[in-house]
């Protein structure tokens, strides 16, 4: 696996979560840079032996906008 793919939203009562499309990895932080710490820690954690662990973790940020017609 060369790259392992996050999907991430805002959190209802605050922050964001993040959840590993394909793996069992989800974590969460109050803050963008706060999750990004905590994914690459998640997937070191998931993946604890370099040579199986994803060279390229991609973040694919989803925010629901509601705008007036």
């Amino acid at each position: 696996m060369t790259e392992i793919v996050f999907l991430v939203e805002e959190d209802p009562d605050g922050g964001y979560t993040a959840r590993a499309l394909g793996e069992s990895i989800f974590t969460q932080a109050d803050d963008i840079e706060t999750l990004r710490e905590m994914v690459r820690d998640a997937v070191h954690c998931h993946f604890p032996d370099a040579q199986n662990r994803p060279k390229v973790i991609r973040l694919h940020i989803v925010r629901d906008e509601v705008i007036a017609s």
